[in-house]
């Protein structure tokens, strides 16, 4: 066996669908978890709307979604044609 055969034949953690499938369930229990100790634990606030169950959660999520639209619209701007680079002068 030559080492393109071995390397072809090496498997990762998340090429078994089963370690996928438990990795997000995972992730989802641990969201969950915390979202959940929200209720329990108090928190020194400054503002009031800092002291809402999922706060922080939820103002995460929407400022990546944010990222996310303005990245997509900025590569609009600065993105280069496919060939940029071959083109001869």
């Amino acid at each position: 066996m030559n080492a393109k055969t071995r390397k072809k034949k090496k498997r990762y953690l998340f090429d078994n669908p089963d370690n996928v499938k438990r990795s997000w369930r995972l992730l989802c229990a641990v969201c969950i978890g915390l979202f959940l100790i929200d209720f329990v634990y108090h928190r020194q606030v400054i503002h009031s709307w800092e002291g809402l169950w999922g706060f922080y959660g939820l103002f995460g999520f929407i400022g990546i979604v944010v990222l996310i639209l303005l990245a997509k619209q900025l590569r609009k701007l600065v993105m280069r044609e496919e060939d940029y680079y071959d083109v001869d002068d």
